[in-house]
């Protein structure tokens, strides 16, 4: 998962022009820099959940570039667009994609932008956005035990044999 914030934390993103454009950019480099799965644009940051198809500088580099010239270009804005560098989380398990996928969802609710989180018009948990299937080779969410120790391999038994 990879955040990144409007410079000087401005609420760019808060005007339906701005993040219908940055959606359109997110959209324009899925397939070639990354796969997209989930996304929330918030009114000075966002949180994207990508695969990418390269180095994921590169990745993040395509979409903040991006939207950097058009904004210039289509929105005639020529102020600093994002604050350098960018928060990134690799995902452990499927439990893990499962817990991101509930914080991009929940954070426009948790901001007071909505009250549910299929209602906010720039989130991938509004209905009609195309996304790409979890990445492939995720770890099962890791079982434990009652005393938290991890369970053993199949076929393992705890138990201490007698002779």
């Amino acid at each position: 998962m990879v955040t990144t914030e409007a410079w000087g934390r401005r609420s760019l993103f808060n005007t339906e022009r701005w993040a219908k454009l940055l959606i359109d950019t997110l959209y324009h480099y899925r397939g070639s820099a990354y796969l997209l799965h989930e996304f929330v644009i918030m009114p000075d940051h966002i949180h994207v959940l990508i695969t990418p198809l390269g180095s994921l500088e590169k990745a993040v580099q395509f979409f903040k570039g991006g939207f950097s010239f058009r904004a210039k270009k289509e929105l005639g804005s020529n102020m600093e667009v994002w604050q350098k560098g960018f928060q990134d989380h690799r995902i452990r398990d499927t439990g893990d994609y499962a817990q991101h996928i509930r914080y991009i969802h929940e954070n426009p609710v948790r901001k007071h932008l909505c009250e549910q989180a299929a209602d906010y018009l720039y989130s991938s948990a509004h209905p009609g956005f195309e996304l790409d299937l979890a990445p492939q080779g995720l770890k099962p969410q890791s079982i434990e035990t009652s005393d938290g120790a991890p369970e053993g391999a199949p076929l393992q038994s705890t138990k201490t044999k007698i002779a």
